[in-house]
């Protein structure tokens, strides 16, 4: 059997993806609304004194909305979406984030949607590209290249929808893909210890410093986007953790434990793994481990998906969560850099990935200091960062990928009109950790820690 590129086909197939209906679904003819049509019905926050993040907030859903597209006829895409404002590309833990935020405008879009298209490019032995062309439906790399996918954050996406909307149905239709699809990264993106590996573009945060590579020649890529370096990557394997988690609270809201026994035996193992190989008792940090055996000494904000993933043995929580405290690491004017600021390729001016200060990583951290109990300091944080991001939004009347961490300024490289996941600052974090507002639709209850 051969593809429609001419490569013998070597798919190993997975049973559950035969239970992605996404793949069979017909495609939506629906125009998504304009923002005109759309401001009356989203929710209308007000905040005396701060009109400056209300206009950051109404500029936030302006560039979403106008970042709506149908489907393409050759894309092989079966809904509306939200683009990722990047490049040609429908990216997945951009659009994974995305939602994060744009779930506060469901009542105008059904922005959760965006996935069915990544869902529906999903291959028969579960991978899933994480990059996929608007107009063609064509993956971007092939799928194993080290590049070719990742971060896996779709399950915290669709556990944060169903969270928000007590949607068992859907939950019940994207719980086999997102099996099928972490299993896809057990098999292909291990170690024989069961550790994972990805790369710089796999891990999301490009160009960060995770081992000692080669210098880069005048052609071709640098090896840290696209090589592994024979590492075990600890953000990847935190991932991994968190997902199997959810995949295993969805399964019990289901009744579907059985299919998944494998997920709680890896989440277990890893969580013993990740406790006693990859934490350095000196630097009070998760780390890397290298090729040698030894542990690296970068210390980025991939770690803190330990947070999140609930891993962190009581005894470490303090000393692992005050270095988002110490001006020599990750207490900078405009918390948290992306790089610890004791680090040599540290760049004050963000740097993309050495030191940037981006909003998916800084809602990741704010999420993981809320499960840890950090409440009050994940407000101080989002104030913060709020209170930059409005800064540059007012100099700039707009909206960037990145933002600098010495000072109130975009990230120096940054793309703007970025929403993007950017919408994250004014609308999710605005919400959520300055205002304090959290729903629980499964209990019917709306949480609202004071903190103002």
């Amino acid at each position: 059997m051969r593809t429609n590129d001419g490569y013998i086909d070597t798919h190993v197939r997975e049973p559950l993806v035969e239970k992605n209906v996404f793949t069979r679904m017909p495609r939506e003819g629906v125009s998504p609304p304009s923002f005109e049509d759309a401001w009356n019905i989203l929710p209308q926050p007000f905040w005396k004194g701060h009109e400056g993040a209300i206009d950051c907030y109404r500029g936030a859903w302006e560039l979403a909305f106008s970042n709506l597209r149908r489907p393409e006829p050759e894309s092989g895409f079966v809904a509306s979406f939200i683009d990722t404002a990047f490049n040609d590309c429908l990216f997945m833990w951009d659009s994974a984030f995305i939602l994060l935020f744009a779930r506060y405008g469901r009542r105008a879009f059904d922005f959760q949607r965006t996935l069915d298209n990544l869902y529906a490019s999903q291959h028969p032995d579960g991978f899933i590209c994480r990059e996929i062309g608007t107009f063609d439906g064509k993956d971007r790399f092939e799928r194993f290249d080290a590049a070719s996918t990742g971060p896996n954050v779709l399950p915290w996406t669709e556990w944060e929808h169903y969270g928000d909307t007590a949607d068992r149905e859907r939950l019940g239709l994207v719980f086999p893909v997102l099996v099928s699809y972490h299993r896809w990264l057990r098999r292909h993106r291990t170690w024989r210890d069961g550790t994972y590996w990805t790369s710089g573009l796999g891990s999301g945060m490009d160009n960060q410093p995770r081992f000692p590579g080669r210098q880069v020649g005048e052609v071709g890529w640098p090896e840290r986007l696209t090589y592994h370096g024979h590492a075990v990557w600890i953000d990847t394997c935190l991932q991994q953790m968190l997902s199997a988690d959810l995949l295993l609270q969805m399964a019990d809201a289901l009744g579907r434990t059985k299919e998944v026994a494998d997920l709680r035996e890896e989440r277990d193992r890893l969580t013993l793994t990740v406790n006693e190989r990859l934490w350095n008792e000196e630097s009070a940090f998760y780390h890397d481990e290298l090729a040698d055996g030894t542990l690296s000494g970068v210390q980025t904000i991939g770690a803190y998906w330990a947070l999140l993933a609930g891993v962190v043995p009581q005894e470490r929580i303090s000393r692992f969560v005050g270095h988002l405290e110490d001006p020599n690491r990750f207490g900078r004017p405009h918390r948290v850099p992306s790089l610890s600021a004791d680090h040599p390729e540290y760049d004050p001016d963000g740097g993309y990935w050495l030191g940037g200060v981006w909003p998916p990583t800084n809602y990741m951290v704010l999420r993981g200091l809320d499960r840890a109990g950090y409440n009050e300091l994940a407000h101080e944080i989002s104030r913060e960062d709020l209170d930059h991001v409005v800064g540059v939004f007012e100099q700039t009347g707009t909206l960037w990928e990145n933002y600098a961490p010495e000072r109130t300024a975009p990230g120096n490289r940054a793309k703007d009109d970025f929403v993007g996941w950017s919408g994250l600052v004014p609308v999710a974090g605005l919400f959520e950790y300055v205002f304090g507002l959290r729903a629980d639709a499964p209990s019917g209850r709306l949480l609202w820690d004071v903190r103002l």
